[in-house]
């Protein structure tokens, strides 16, 4: 590829905050600030600090093996082909459908606000829901490019409408009477804090598409770092931002009233109906356009997978000039949506990305002396997310046991069926 074809520091940037800052913060904010209440800005930075250590392992694998499979790569590099990478590959792509379910959720959670159509409060978001989910999928079978320019505006329009909610609500906390709910006093246990930061973990998933991109990016040695440290670094204090103006500008009955739709809520105070309306749009371009560079994302880690004899070979086909994969990706998006709540589809999703994390960083470990990766720093990775992992498992499991079934279902799914495909494979050969 030519060096001026080639992604700069400013579009690798980009990629890593565009899928950051997706559906996540309009899904799951509210979800976070019922569960933590007032220390609802820790739980964001929890999340936080574990996806930028994870991005230190993603630094140094994305330089030493620079593939468009990126994070699939990354786990044959560290463990080789067989049931267990190949079970974590499919993880993979299955939390991929399962963020596709978050983004659509939240996008039938905000339109009917601004323009309801049956009136129905239980039937409306689906109907948003799946049909943002449809016409996604149109756009994705009708032109890569056209996804890709929806993409860079939608970044910069998401930004400037999320930065311009944060300099006016940081003026409108002057003077608040919500703001004492941010006092130590009306946080929640330390186990619920760390709780309420993995179920919100999702909204900081989408740097490690920085890895897709890794092969194009020019200056790799150091573009690539800059490009992990900067998007995650800025969306950690954006998300931090966000969080405080939250719960300093409405009371917590309020949030947990307008859960599903908060950040539009809080824009009340300081804006009224037109704030509200401002942030309504801004959450469904956002979550359109994460879902629009999800299901193309989520079809070529299916063709990924299937390339390296992971999942059968059918996913490499095409149909309508796509990978078969983005036709299974968008059904199943449409059956979760459907079926799964919110606080399901976000705890199943945080499961699925922090057991991949783990994983990734303990290739990392593993491969440390070829990618010149800190063992302590790739290793403590390691322990975060399964810390993590553990805190979150054991809150659903005292609060929502059906919740954790779905989550260890679908993982033991997964691999039973990389087991069931090796095992057929070895058969037939």
């Amino acid at each position: 590829m030519a060096d001026n074809d080639k992604i700069g520091l400013r579009e690798a940037v980009s990629i890593g905050i565009g899928g950051m800052v997706g559906g996540g913060i309009f899904a799951v904010l509210g979800l976070a600030a019922d569960l933590a209440q007032g220390g609802t800005p820790v739980a964001f930075l929890f999340a936080g600090l574990i996806a930028l250590v994870t991005s230190y392992s993603y630094v140094h694998l994305s330089r030493t093996y620079p593939d468009r499979g990126g994070t699939v790569r990354f786990v044959n590099e560290g463990f080789g082909r067989g049931v267990f990478s190949g079970g974590v590959n499919n993880l993979l792509w299955v939390s991929y459908i399962i963020m596709l379910a978050l983004y659509a959720s939240a996008f039938g959670s905000y339109a009917p606000n601004l323009m309801p159509i049956t009136g129905d409060k239980d039937i409306d978001p689906h109907i948003y829901a799946s049909g943002i989910i449809l016409i996604a999928t149109a756009i994705n079978y009708y032109s890569i490019k056209v996804v890709g320019a929806i993409e860079s505006y939608a970044v910069i329009v998401k930004l400037l409408i999320l930065l311009g909610f944060v300099g006016i609500g940081a003026f409108g906390l002057i003077g608040n009477d919500n703001l004492g709910q941010l006092n130590v006093a009306h946080w929640e246990s330390p186990l619920t804090l760390v709780t309420a930061g993995m179920i919100i973990f999702v909204a900081y998933e989408g740097f490690e598409l920085i890895a897709n991109a890794a092969p194009d990016i020019k200056s790799p040695e150091k573009n690539i770092p800059r490009a992990y440290y900067i998007s995650v670094g800025f969306v950690i204090l954006l998300y931090l931002a966000i969080a405080v103006i939250t719960v300093g500008s409405l009371p917590f009955g309020q949030i947990k009233d307008a859960q599903d739709y908060v950040l539009a809520e809080a824009a009340k105070p300081m804006l009224g109906q037109i704030g509200f309306t401002i942030i309504t749009v801004a959450a469904l371009i956002s979550t359109f356009s994460a879902i629009n560079a999800s299901l193309y994302g989520g079809s070529r880690v299916s063709y990924e997978i299937a390339e390296d004899d992971e999942l059968s070979s059918e996913f490499t086909h095409q149909f309508w000039n796509q990978p078969l994969g983005l036709m299974f990706t968008a059904a199943a998006t449409l059956v979760l949506v459907n079926t799964l709540e919110l606080e399901s589809i976000s705890t199943t999703g945080s499961v699925g990305f922090l057991l991949v994390f783990a994983v990734v960083n303990m290739a990392a470990v593993r491969k440390a002396s070829e990618v010149k990766g800190s063992k302590w720093i790739t290793g403590l990775g390691v322990v975060l997310c399964l810390a993590a992992l553990a805190a979150l498992m054991f809150h659903t499991l005292q609060t929502n046991l059906l919740n954790l079934l779905i989550a260890c279902g679908i993982i033991a799914a997964c691999f039973l069926g990389e087991f069931l495909y090796q095992r057929r494979e070895s058969k037939a050969g």
